[in-house]
């Protein structure tokens, strides 16, 4: 029998009557065998998630030694679930053991990840099924990095012989036995993992959403779904500001070649977006699947006659970068000129200072100066590459909306362009090019 592996969200844990219908599809299908649970997210708007709650918690542990006061939000969130799901779980004497193991860690990615732990252990006592600890069998190595061979060794076995089972996402532990966590949204990343450890045939992802969208909804309304991505189109979406799965979370399935759907907990018969490996992906004819974008880069221009031809320059130019621990987005670059395409929220406390006189005494530039408050924008699509003029229609559309591209980044895959605009022009941007693509030539 086919297995597959159910990952949801904070939302789809928010509340027991939500928890509830998560039951429902779970065993609406048998193959649904393995879950993976965030910590519970807002109830409403202005509600607190879960996990901002236990980093509270953390911060008063290290003012007062302890964190009575901010874990009582926590217990209430969790007792008010255990009760209306009428559980045999004493969740009192789950949370007294979590508020006491927190204070003697001590240890803010231990706390947490405490949400996860707990919301597992709920989903678990509603399903009849196991409960794995992630502490269990999810490995970092020393250096911090994911320890996949050892974590997918130790989920496989862990689930021998399971017929349904529970992992909380978002953390594991590295070789001293501490808890490490992902990012924010790591578990995302955890439920690719089990996928990958038990070699499921297909990795669910159940979110508040209906899939991926072709653009922002905030932006644009109602945009068009997108049925079926490629991974490489997802990797290039999810890190422009589709955020709808971490952009990390790829990485574990795409190697097995597992596809990913993208369901909503709240609407379980929309179809959603399947994401499947590039080999196996047929082109929709669609000349562009999607468009995301972030705001704030800051790009360092440099100019010097015969760049081109002086050997180690852009090494020593990055260099500069590197030493202060910054990540480079993207390098355009002609004979004579390079810009460095930074978020500008990495060039704080007097960084962009310091690259500055850095790069100014390794290259010597003849000029050199700052551009703040730009937005990329990427379009991405493999219709791309096999539709004659894409470009121009994707730089008259901007044009025609009186925006000025201060920035054009193209792969040679032609999988994407990225444009860089105005902060201020962002919006109408985006508008512009899904008109472009979307409305007035469909696709």
């Amino acid at each position: 029998m086919s297995v597959k592996v159910c990952k949801f969200g904070g939302t789809s844990m928010a509340d027991a009557g939500v928890i509830a219908e998560v039951k429902k599809i779970i065993e609406s299908d048998e193959e649904r065998r393995f879950i993976v649970v965030s910590a519970p997210g807002k109830r409403y708007s202005g509600d607190s998630k879960v996990t901002d709650l236990l980093y509270k918690c953390h911060e008063e542990l290290k003012k007062r030694k302890n964190c009575k006061k901010s874990f009582e939000a926590v217990r209430s969130r969790f007792t008010d679930i255990a009760g209306r799901l009428n559980l045999k779980l004493d969740i009192n004497a789950v949370l007294d053991e979590t508020e006491e193991r927190i204070v003697k860690e001590n240890s803010e990615q231990f706390t947490a990840s405490r949400g996860e732990y707990l919301s597992a252990r709920i989903v678990a006592e509603v399903l009849g099924a196991e409960f794995i600890d992630a502490e269990k069998v999810v490995f970092f190595n020393e250096d911090g990095t994911f320890n996949g061979e050892r974590t997918y060794r130790e989920i496989s076995a862990a689930v021998t012989g399971l017929k349904k089972a529970v992992f909380p996402g978002f953390y594991g532990v590295d070789p001293e036995g501490r808890v490490r966590t992902f990012s924010r949204g790591g578990s995302d990343i955890s439920g690719a993992i089990v996928a990958r450890a038990v070699h499921a045939s297909l990795y669910e992802n159940w979110t508040d959403v209906s899939g991926f969208l072709a653009c922002d909804p905030h932006i644009v309304d109602s945009p068009k779904g997108i049925k079926t991505l490629s991974y490489k189109e997802l990797r290039e979406l999810s890190y422009m500001g589709a955020n709808v799965l971490h952009s990390e979370s790829i990485f574990p399935v795409r190697k097995a070649n597992i596809p990913i759907c993208i369901k909503n907990t709240f609407r379980p018969d929309d179809e959603g977006t399947t994401i499947v490996p590039t080999s196996r992906y047929i082109p929709s004819g669609n000349t562009v699947t999607g468009i995301a974008g972030k705001k704030n880069f800051t790009v360092i221009f440099i100019e010097k006659s015969l760049m081109n031809a002086e050997i180690g320059f852009i090494r020593r130019v990055l260099s500069v970068i590197e030493d202060e621990r910054v990540a480079v987005e993207h390098i355009p670059s002609g004979i004579d000129t390079m810009s460095l395409l930074i978020e500008s929220d990495e060039l704080a406390n007097y960084k962009l200072e310091r690259i500055l006189d850095g790069i100014k005494y390794a290259v010597e530039p003849d000029i050199i100066r700052v551009i703040e408050n730009i937005a990329l924008i990427a379009t991405v699509g493999h219709g791309m590459s096999c539709s004659v003029g894409t470009s121009a229609r994707l730089f008259n559309a901007i044009a025609a909306a009186d925006i000025n591209i201060k920035m054009i980044d193209q792969g040679s895959s032609e999988l994407n362009i990225i444009v860089g605009v105005k902060n201020d022009d962002y919006e109408r941007c985006i508008r512009a090019i899904y008109q472009e693509f979307f409305v007035n030539r469909g696709i």
